[in-house]
C-alpha cells in the first residue's frame, strides 16, 4: 500500500459530502437557507463518515476511490474514538487543510492515522 494522494482523498470526501447532502435532504430541503440544514448536513456527514470508517476502515467515498484509514505508523486498523476525533476535525476543514511535509492533515497527526491507497487486484 501506499499513502493516497491529494486528488483521491477529495474525490472521496466530495462523494461523502454529497451522501451526506442528499441524506440530510430528507429531512431539509436543499434549498433551504436556515442555518439548521446546514448543522444538520454537517452532522450527517460526521456520523456517516465516523460510522462507515469505524466499521470498515473506510468511508464509502474512500472505498470508492480505493482508499483506507489506518493508524499510523503501524498501519492496524484504528480503533472509534481516533475516527471520531479525525472525522470531526475534518468537519472543521481548517485541519484538514493545512498539512506537513508527509501530506497528512492535522487532522490525521492529531488521530495518529494514514489515508493509504489499497491496491486493487487485477484478474
Amino acid at each position: 500500500m501506499e499513502q493516497a494522494g491529494l486528488g483521491r482523498r477529495v474525490l472521496a470526501l466530495s462523494i461523502d459530502w454529497a451522501i451526506a447532502s442528499f441524506t440530510a435532504a430528507l429531512v431539509y430541503p436543499l434549498q433551504s437557507s436556515a442555518l439548521a440544514p446546514s448543522l444538520f448536513r454537517l452532522g450527517v456527514f460526521v456520523l456517516e463518515v465516523a460510522l462507515l470508517t469505524s466499521l470498515g476502515g473506510a468511508s464509502a467515498g474512500q472505498r470508492v476511490m480505493g482508499l483506507r484509514v489506518l493508524s499510523w505508523p503501524d498501519n492496524l486498523f484504528l480503533r472509534p474514538g481516533p475516527i471520531l476525533l479525525r472525522t470531526i476535525l475534518i468537519a472543521l476543514v481548517i485541519p484538514a487543510v493545512v498539512t506537513d511535509k508527509d501530506g497528512r492533515g492535522l487532522h490525521d497527526r492529531a488521530a495518529k492515522s494514514v489515508v493509504m491507497r489499497v491496491k486493487q487486484k487485477r484478474a
